[in-house]
């Protein structure tokens, strides 16, 4: 037996169990409602109050800009991990302000956007705006010299996407759109170290699905605006377009198919619930899923999965609920040609935070390369843009 056989086979010994009563429980609270935005029980995904009891010393200082989506918090949460500093935010909203403020009191208010581009103090700004404002914004924080870490879709056309990476360039600033369901999934950053590790073989191919809860009465009015959300596949499957990339090592791909269609509210017009894709690259195919189909009776906001197939085996991620078996989030299952096993992920470290963190001090690329992150969104806006549109026939 080589050394490389012998340190997969010790890795993946040491990181399952067959335990089938494992559980991995989720610290969020219940149906939290901040200004808008409702948050349901989604263990998937950590936000608040979940990891930010021992903070890493502050090693940088930033500030928000835009709460338009609750995924605000999990981002600050991220960061203040990593060793951030928060400082202060922006935003023109007072009841997402007051909110914000709640959960992070050592914020100051900023009075304008300008007085936060314009402090060189700081050194990276976070937003999670409404999602075509949120590119134009990273330009102009990168052309006032700091980093940007945005929520997905960080971009929402294809001309927003060229100015951005014409501006990264000549700054060579960081501009970081957050996947969540990998960088802050726990279940799917173990997955990543098993890959590596050879767990499954080669990768061959991934499906990504990105089912979601619809909540019509907590959504803000752009929420059904195409225009300002970007489409469907542009906004949910942002986060399978990443995955694919990261478990098939892609650095190229094109769309094969994509679709799109408003099934089942025609009371939105300009709204989406449904989208699919087809994908193709030099690592492996891919396909996703993504819809705003999950029913009232799911204890969450969506059966998100993962499948990730090997020559040697697959692992399947289940990242909010166990349909039927074990509660909570972040499930794990690989079966290769041994065995079927459950992966315990409770401990996994999510690195992503602190690698953002030190890229920004050490102007590297560890947490994601700049490449990495605007292909995983170029498929997106093309898979959006060239997508037939579908109707179901009365």
């Amino acid at each position: 037996m080589n050394d490389l056989q012998f340190n997969r086979r010790k890795f993946i010994k040491e990181t399952v169990t067959t335990a089938a009563g494992m559980m991995v429980l989720s610290a969020l609270p219940n149906a939290t409602q901040a200004g808008t935005e409702i948050f349901t029980n989604a263990p998937a995904i950590l936000t608040r109050g979940s990891s930010t009891a021992n903070p890493a010393a502050p090693r940088i200082r930033f500030s928000v800009i835009g709460l338009n989506h609750g995924h605000i918090y999990s981002q600050v949460e991220a960061v203040l991990r990593g060793g951030g500093e928060l400082v202060n935010f922006y935003a023109k909203e007072p009841d997402l302000a007051a909110a914000f403020i709640k959960r992070f009191p050592q914020a100051k208010q900023a009075k304008s956007e300008k007085e936060i581009l314009e402090d060189k103090k700081i050194q990276l700004v976070v937003s999670a705006s409404i999602p075509n404002e949120r590119a134009p914004l990273g330009v102009r924080v990168m052309r006032h010299g700091k980093d940007f870490m945005v929520d997905k879709p960080g971009i929402t056309s294809l001309e927003q996407l060229a100015e951005v990476r014409k501006v990264q360039k000549e700054t060579k600033r960081i501009y970081s759109i957050m996947y969540s369901e990998r960088l802050e999934n726990k279940a799917t950053v173990k997955a990543g170290e098993l890959v590596k590790a050879g767990a499954i073989g080669k990768v061959v191919q991934t499906i990504g699905l990105g089912p979601h809860r619809m909540n019509p009465k907590s959504r803000p009015e752009w929420f059904f605006d195409k225009e300002k959300f970007g489409g469907i596949i542009c906004d949910i499957a942002s986060h399978q377009f990443d995955q694919y990339l990261y478990f098939t090592g892609s650095t190229q791909a094109e769309i094969v198919a994509s679709q799109v269609g408003n099934f089942n509210n025609p009371q939105y017009p300009k709204f989406e619930d449904f989208g699919d894709a087809m994908l193709r690259g030099n690592g492996g195919p891919g396909y996703i899923r993504v819809d705003w189909f999950t029913p009232d009776g799911l204890k969450t906001w969506g059966d998100g999965r993962l499948t990730v197939l090997g020559t040697e085996g697959f692992i399947e991620i289940r990242k909010n609920i166990d349909i039927g078996g074990r509660p909570g989030g972040n499930h794990l299952f690989l079966t290769d040609q041994k065995e079927t096993r459950y992966i315990d992920s409770k401990d996994t470290d999510l690195p992503y935070g602190k690698q953002l963190v030190d890229d920004i001090v050490n102007r590297t690329e560890t947490a994601m390369s700049q490449e990495h992150c605007f292909l995983a969104t170029e498929l997106a806006l093309k898979a959006q843009k060239q997508a037939q549109k579908i109707t179901q026939k009365a």
